[in-house]
């Protein structure tokens, strides 16, 4: 009987308490039907020089049980929090990563923005700083103001041009809303500024970006979810695309901010007709995988993308947001769930494609080691 591929999953832990425990104990479960031996482990449970860990897996009625576990031969990443442990252990060569270490928002943007596959699905962005929202409001009706090591739709200021007055419209930290109607673009500026200074988690910065008109829905903010994923011959493929509606007056689509989730194809073609509405799947379908491609040439092997695409009431395919650690929990709220079950597999299915494929490339090696 073969031994089973060793997978870990390095993840926030403080005591028996996980980041996103949820997704991560379906990961772990699907990973184990899948024939590997998987376990979740932090920064603190890896004990180097013997060459072990402290993984954890899901109890069955509940919780986490831990043990010591062999050394992973690939680490899938789900570390949301930039703390020095995770980022020194990142910058060394302990383990083999399924997906590199990503960057922040504005330098993605930028290379997007520069790079001739991808930019013309791009919105004007800038980094934030005095007089540009003046400057943005000049050229555009509509513009959103957004942390740029934010996620979840938390600090998200929507600045609109209404007649000779400016409605603003966001959600804190807390996901509380805020509103204002301001009558100049000087007050504006003072508005965001002080909104900016709240809002700012950490050292990260804020991007000034050209809105959108995404309202297919009256008084709803309507974006696209699409998952790409490697899939077990590590080649990327879609995964599933889902169509998030925020609430009404809101500034974002996001599920945390009260948003819902619907089908993808059907809300196209009632918003676009059956004939025009293939042709906009496809070039979601496309900028998906040209992106994916493209910032994996830039920062190295990845394994998944969940991107934010707007659709404009014209047509008009853009791309708002990458995040390389995304959540799946649209296709589960529309009701695909083999759609949310194959989202959940995916990572482990490239994982262990990695597993094998290293052993296939040192196996050799190997050989010429032992002289024959």
């Amino acid at each position: 009987m073969l031994p089973k591929r060793v997978i870990g999953i390095l993840t926030w832990r403080q005591g028996q308490r996980f980041g996103e425990p949820d997704y991560l104990r379906k990961l772990v479960l699907a990973g184990q039907k899948l024939g590997a031996e998987i376990y979740l482990f932090s920064h603190q449970d890896v004990h180097g020089k013997e060459k072990k860990i402290r993984g954890f897996v899901p109890k069955a009625g509940g919780g986490w049980t831990s043990r010591w576990f062999p050394w992973p031969e690939v680490v899938i990443d789900r570390y949301r929090r930039r703390v020095p442990e995770y980022i020194r252990m990142r910058n060394s060569d302990l383990f083999f990563f399924a997906n590199s270490p990503f960057s922040k928002k504005w330098r993605v943007t930028q290379l997007l923005a520069k790079d001739e596959r991808v930019k013309r699905w791009i919105p004007e962005t800038h980094l934030y700083e005095k007089k540009k929202m003046t400057s943005m409001l000049a050229r555009y009706p509509l513009v959103y103001v957004k942390p740029g090591n934010g996620s979840g739709g938390k600090s998200i200021l929507r600045v609109a041009a209404v007649g000779k007055e400016y409605a603003l419209s966001g959600r804190d930290k807390q996901y509380q809303v805020h509103t204002a109607r301001l009558d100049s673009k000087a007050a504006v500026e003072n508005w965001v500024g002080r909104w900016v200074a709240e809002q700012r988690i950490a050292d990260g910065n804020f991007l000034v970006q050209q809105g959108l008109d995404l309202g297919l829905i009256p008084n709803h903010v309507v974006d696209v979810r699409v998952l790409i994923q490697k899939d077990a011959e590590g080649e990327w493929s879609v995964t599933g695309s889902g169509v998030r509606i925020g609430e009404p007056g809101s500034s974002t689509s996001n599920l945390h901010g009260g948003g819902r989730a619907v089908p993808f194809v059907p809300l196209i073609e009632s918003c676009f007709g059956r004939r025009q509405a293939p042709h906009t799947i496809r070039e979601c379908h496309l900028l998906a995988h040209e992106v994916a491609s493209t910032l994996e040439d830039y920062f190295g092997r990845m394994m998944e993308f969940g991107l934010d695409i707007g659709v404009d009431v014209n047509g008009q395919v853009w791309l708002i947001e990458v995040n390389p650690k995304p959540g799946r929990e649209v296709f589960r709220q529309i009701g695909e769930l083999d759609t949310y079950a194959t989202a959940i597999e995916r990572p482990v299915q490239f994982a262990l494609y990695l597993a094998r494929s290293r052993q296939n490339r040192m196996a050799p090696e190997k050989v010429r080691r032992a002289g024959v």
